[in-house]
């Protein structure tokens, strides 16, 4: 018997080495874009351009209806990249770092490197001021991935404010101006900012997300050779305000052709602190020419030439990433790993182009809290779902695709069983939310000596119902004094959100219902 034993080792060791091999973990390419709303061509939009992300759709599954935790950067980054809510994260702002908070939560590529991945970022995945050193050091065990003024195109060198590169824009920043920083609910910046749109003819990598997929193409060549699984996640900006992008995709459209959004007032009795001023706008500076303050509530009544440029800007800013895309997966398929990669793309929110008179996010509302997510895995069909989901879904379904095991303290759901039958559903209902501070006139009114207000809103396949809660959280027991104002909108009657329904007498029952599932869920949320 023991002159045996080896060649049972040998044997043995064998069976190991293949059974590893046969369940190498798959290769992850994350890419994040910065605004994006779901009007691609994989979600029906005829107009936009986005060849590459109509590609990938078709190798992937489309969620049709997947919401954001939160419409602005900071709190939806931080809610995907750690697979929890805003109110458990306590970022809510664009002021609070991450781990000021939760020092030692866990985020995403940190937890699969204990998994045996080497994980690395490129662009803008965190929002920059709530992560340490604006990337989150922890997350990745390979070097973050950044730029140089020589990486840009023609000795242009680094675009002025990381954004223009236009001569008369760059000489707007020669001389650097600080501002103060506004606090209130809208995006505000601490530097002046220049115009909303820039279109000039130069390659793509004279901006930030050309030189960036060019970095991922080189880094993705160089891991295809290492043995260890990968995790690359990949934050293309565009399309952020300003609205800039080689005049080649501009060019793709006629501006003429845009259209103006259908619906550009507020809801019939909805509450003023659903909407804002567009804050983040217009601090560009040539927006003020064309908009008009001096009328009460939330408006901006940007004249109409000015609406059509900034919507011909945004889909030149959408082909223009769209195009960084097909370098990504152009690159994959050299290397003859395209279709055994895990691929996920999302946008971090959506973004109003003037439907209720809106610009950019900042809103509980279907075109703010809607967002793109695409995922491509290996063995899966393609297909479209519009089963629910939620951003705080992505960091489990990665890890059970992957397989490495899901964390349990998660708070999304895995959509794996989505992907697997697109008529399943894991989930009855998506939450948002967005804070907002009363007026101390407002205050008086209300009789409260707290200005601040969180707005929770829950959408189901019918209904969006949002209840604005004065000094409160889920980490809270509700009190119903504290209700300051609520909506619910039919989508199924009412898809532009035209009347808000709360109190119709029609609908007593659908906002009973509406109701006591949210109490129910902020119930949830309360830790024991």
């Amino acid at each position: 018997m023991k002159k045996h034993a080896p060649l049972f080792v040998l044997h043995l060791l064998l069976f190991t080495f293949i059974s590893n091999a046969q369940v190498k973990k798959p290769n992850i390419l994350f890419i994040a874009v910065d605004d994006l709303r779901p009007e691609l061509g994989a979600y029906g939009n005829k107009m936009v351009k986005t060849p590459n992300i109509d590609r990938l759709a078709k190798m992937s599954t489309v969620f049709a209806s997947n919401y954001c935790q939160q419409a602005v950067c900071g709190p939806t980054r931080a809610s995907i990249m750690t697979g929890m809510r805003p109110d458990y994260t306590k970022i809510w702002d664009l002021k609070t770092q991450m781990r000021d908070m939760n020092p030692d939560i866990v985020t995403l590529p940190q937890y699969l490197i204990s998994q045996g991945y080497n994980t690395i970022g490129g662009g803008k995945i965190y929002h920059p001021s709530s992560a340490i050193k604006k990337i989150d050091p922890v997350s990745w065990n390979l070097p973050y991935l950044e730029q140089k003024p020589s990486d840009y195109a023609n000795g242009l060198g680094a675009p002025a404010n990381r954004q223009y590169q236009k001569p008369e824009n760059k000489a707007l920043f020669a001389v650097k101006k600080e501002r103060v920083a506004k606090d209130n609910d809208d995006e505000e910046p601490t530097t002046i900012k220049g115009p909303s749109s820039e279109c000039i003819d130069v390659p793509d990598n004279a901006y930030e997300d050309g030189v960036l997929a060019l970095q991922v193409k080189e880094q993705l060549i160089k891991m295809a050779k290492d043995t260890k699984p990968y995790f690359m996640a990949v934050g293309f900006h565009k399309p952020h305000l300003p609205f800039v992008a080689p005049k080649k995709y501009w060019d793709l459209y006629n501006r003429e052709d845009m259209q103006l959004a259908t619906f550009r007032e507020h809801a019939n009795n909805a509450p003023e602190i659903a909407y804002h001023k567009s804050g983040e706008l217009r601090n560009y500076i040539d927006i003020p020419a064309f908009a008009t303050f001096n009328q009460p509530g939330n408006h901006v009544y940007l004249k109409e030439e000015k609406q059509k440029e900034l919507i011909h800007g945004y889909m030149a800013a959408v082909s223009y990433t769209d195009a960084q895309i097909g370098i990504l997966l152009n690159t994959l398929d050299s290397l003859g790993t395209l279709n055994n990669t895990i691929i996920v793309l999302w946008g971090d929110h959506g973004w109003h182009l003037g439907d209720h008179d809106l610009w950019e996010k900042h809103t509980n509302l279907e075109n703010a809290t809607r967002a793109p997510l695409i995922i491509a895995a290996p063995g899966l069909k393609a297909g479209k779902s519009v089963s629910l989901s939620e951003h705080v879904d992505i960091f489990p379904t990665i890890c059970d695709l992957a397989n490495v095991g899901v964390p349990t303290h998660l708070q999304g759901k895995s959509l794996k069983p989505v992907m697997q039958n697109n008529k399943a559903s894991v989930k009855d209902f998506s939450v948002s939310q967005y804070p907002r501070k009363l007026s101390k006139e407002d205050m008086k009114k209300f009789g409260t000596e707290s200005n601040k207000i969180m707005g929770y809103s829950m959408r189901t396949e019918k209904y969006r119902y949002t209840i604005w809660v004065n000094d409160f959280t889920t980490a809270d027991v509700f009190n119903d004094k504290k209700i300051y104002a609520q909506e619910m909108y039919d989508y199924s009657k009412d898809p532009l959100e035209k009347e808000n329904i709360f109190s119709a007498p029609s609908y007593a029952k659908a906002a009973q219902d509406m109701h006591q599932k949210m109490l129910s869920f902020f119930a949830s949320q309360v830790k024991k």
